[in-house]
Order: C-alpha cells, then sequence, then structure tokens
C-alpha cells in the first residue's frame, strides 16, 4: 500500500485544478492523482465548446455565479502566463421575438449585479456588427472568451507533476473507505492511504460517493450534447459566440454558435438524453447506465415536467432539418449542407429524487473526504477557484 497525504480522484480540468490548487497551499506535500480514463481531460472538458464563460446567466447568491467571475479572469491570467492561447471574442444574446427581447432587460440588470460590462445593440447595430445573424436586437458581453481546456489541463497535469505529485492514468477506482485517521483507495494495479480524499469523478461522482459509503439523494443522469461544426469557408461566419436568450423555464442554454481557437465555428449543443454515461459515438448504449436510471424515480419526474422539450430535443437529434430550424432562428443563411459532423459531449447533471435538477454545484462532506457531486458549466471556466476552494477545505481539515 502506498502512503501519500492527498488523492485526487479524476483527471478532468476540476480534479487537475484542485491537485494543483492543494500543492501551492501545502508545498511539499505528497500527492497522488488517479484518472479512470487512458488520457486526461478524456471527458466533459475535452468535449465542450470551449467558452469562457462571464456568469452572466447565474443566481447572485450561487456558486457558480462566484466562481464564473473569478474563474474567468484566473482562466485567462493562466492561459498568459502560461503561453497558452485565448481569444475574447466576446457573446451576443441575440432575441429573435418579441418576448426574448424584453427578456434582455432582465439579463442586463443581472450584469450589472455581477458587476460585468455589457452593451445594447439594436438590430441595426447586429446588423453591422454580425452581417449573417438575424434578430430584433441583442446584448453583447465582451468579457466572454474561447480557450482549448485540454490544453489547460495537459498545462496543469505537468505543473502537478513538476511539484512532485503522481499523476496516473488508467486507474479506475474500484474501492473506498474511509478510517478514523486515513482514507484507502484501491484501484485494480494498487492501494492508497490518504490522509485527504476530494473525488472530481464528474459522470461517475454519484457511483464513487456511494462506493464510499455515503448517502445521497442524487444521481447522476447523462445528457448527450450533440454538435456540428461549419465547413471550413465558413470559418468567419461569426465574430462573436452567438447565443439565444435563454428561457428560464427551460434547463439549458439551446444552440448556440462558438468560434474556436483553432478557427473553426462549432454549432450546437443540443440535449438529449444519453444512453451512455462515456459512450460518445451517436447510438451508443450501456445497458448498466440505461438500467440504473430508469429505476431512478428523479429521471421520471424531470420528463414529466418537461416533456415537450424532450420531444423537441429527439427530433432535432435524430433530423438535422429540425435541428437546422433551431439554428436559423437566428442565422436563417444556414443550411443543412453547412452542419457538418463534430464530436458529441456529455454532459453530468445531477437530479434529485424528487425530480429537482440540481443547476449548482454540489458538494458531500466528511471528516476525510470531499465529493464533487454536480460541477455544471460553467466548471471548466470556473475549476481553478473551484479547486482552490476544494483546496482549502482539504488544506484547513487536514491541518485541524
Amino acid at each position: 500500500m502506498k502512503h501519500t497525504d492527498y488523492c485526487v480522484v479524476g483527471g478532468g480540468i476540476v480534479g487537475l485544478a484542485t491537485a494543483y490548487q492543494l500543492l501551492l497551499k501545502d508545498p511539499g506535500a505528497s500527492l497522488v492523482l488517479l484518472e479512470a480514463a487512458d488520457t486526461l481531460a478524456s471527458h466533459q472538458t475535452g468535449h465542450n465548446s470551449g467558452v469562457i464563460h462571464s456568469g452572466i446567466y447565474y443566481a447572485p447568491d450561487s456558486l457558480k455565479a462566484r466562481f464564473s467571475k473569478a474563474g474567468a479572469q484566473q482562466t485567462k491570467e493562466f492561459c498568459r502566463d502560461h503561453g497558452i492561447p485565448y481569444q475574447e471574442p466576446g457573446k451576443l444574446l441575440v432575441a429573435t421575438t418579441e418576448l426574448e427581447f424584453e427578456r434582455l432587460a432582465a439579463l442586463e440588470e443581472r450584469a450589472a449585479v455581477h458587476g460585468l460590462a455589457c452593451e445594447r445593440i439594436d438590430q441595426a447595430g447586429l446588423r453591422r456588427r454580425e452581417p449573417n445573424v438575424a434578430g430584433l436586437g441583442a446584448l453583447f458581453i465582451p468579457s466572454t472568451g474561447i480557450v482549448d481546456y485540454t490544453a489547460v489541463s495537459r498545462k496543469l497535469a505537468g505543473l502537478v507533476a513538476a511539484a512532485g505529485a503522481q499523476v496516473i492514468t488508467g486507474a479506475r477506482v474500484s474501492a473506498i473507505a474511509e478510517g478514523p485517521d486515513r482514507v484507502e483507495v484501491g484501484t485494480a494495479a494498487e492501494r492508497y492511504s490518504c490522509g485527504r480524499l476530494v473525488v472530481c469523478a464528474g459522470l461517475q461522482s454519484d457511483r464513487l460517493a456511494e462506493l464510499a459509503g455515503l448517502d445521497i439523494d442524487v444521481q447522476i443522469i447523462p445528457f448527450r450534447g450533440e454538435y456540428f461544426v461549419l465547413p471550413a469557408e465558413k470559418s468567419g461566419y461569426v465574430r462573436h459566440l452567438i447565443y439565444p436568450v435563454p428561457d428560464p423555464a427551460l434547463p439549458f442554454l439551446g444552440v448556440h454558435l462558438t468560434p474556436t481557437v483553432a478557427g473553426a465555428v462549432t454549432v450546437g449543443p443540443n440535449a438529449v438524453l444519453g444512453l451512455s454515461r462515456e459512450g460518445y459515438p451517436k447510438f451508443s448504449v450501456n445497458v448498466r447506465d440505461v438500467a440504473r436510471y430508469v429505476r431512478f424515480p428523479g429521471l421520471w419526474r424531470v420528463a414529466r415536467a418537461h416533456a415537450a422539450t424532450a420531444v423537441s430535443e429527439v427530433r432535432n437529434s435524430l433530423f438535422k432539418g429540425s435541428y437546422l430550424k433551431e439554428c436559423q432562428k437566428y442565422a436563417p443563411g444556414l443550411t443543412t449542407a453547412d452542419l457538418l459532423p463534430y464530436a458529441a459531449g456529455i454532459r453530468a447533471q445531477a437530479v434529485r429524487r424528487d425530480g429537482t435538477m440540481i443547476h449548482d454545484f454540489l458538494l458531500a462532506e466528511t471528516d476525510r473526504m470531499i465529493h464533487v457531486l454536480n460541477a455544471p458549466s460553467p466548471a471548466a471556466t470556473a475549476a481553478l477557484p473551484i479547486g482552490e476552494h476544494l483546496a482549502s477545505k482539504a488544506v484547513l481539515d487536514r491541518a485541524a
């Protein structure tokens, strides 16, 4: 058995940022990071749209709001310090109906509460900025950026390893046992004894919490987000990130156009119930995953509450023409030929047994463990302050 001060489970950006912050706060401590996949950042971190979010959507008293604004600044600083390319094209929230236009006022007020710069753009101004985008008006958020979060994760992993920690891939955790003084963590190849365990397991967070003996009221429901990419000749189709005005009654933001630091423009995502937590090709099925959530009452309560939206999302998934109509609400010049295949993502959505979808960060803690049960978007943006928050808890408890 190997002994270490800290063990972090999860090699996505949140787990890597947590390990990085732990070693900053406790220099010289021993740490091991365990990642089940053969590569780091291979799930949610490596399958998102690469947006550095401003935090405009989030309730002022939420952890998402607190971490997103700080995370946007820290992510940009981290990129500058380590030579990682990023851009700040800004985001346009485009209103295509009178109701959406009215909702811009509430978003403008939310931006003021968060201390975010924003600008109202009228229809003529929108046309000047984005000739290929149609709308009644928009709200411009200049601080929204884009980055490759896989590149950020690689740099974090390098810094963690350079500080003397072990970063081990292909190490799926199969046992967790908390004692009065240590936590034992087992994989197929090795057992570890650590003074403090932090689990940032994303799509498997509920299973690892249960493996550790926690009595939790949530389950991860996978939602598949399907993307397209515009052809190379349309790489300059939009200059800014183009987002719809969110409907506060719906759980997800909807389809948007996003320039990437690689020079492409992605379109998406939608949100359909996934049949596999880690199966990215279309129609991937994991019987164990499906059997787990069909027995979970929270899923059926969510389904009843959002039945019409679910039907629409499935239709958009099955029929490209239906998906295209969502895009044409604000980009009417796009055609089905413009929607080229692109890698899908899977969102880990925590849901309570009563059907409540958890939209904020959620932790479960014991004397020697911290489990991140829900880390929704903007988790990648907010990874550095989330990691600092988790590290502060771990170091304080270890020093007590």
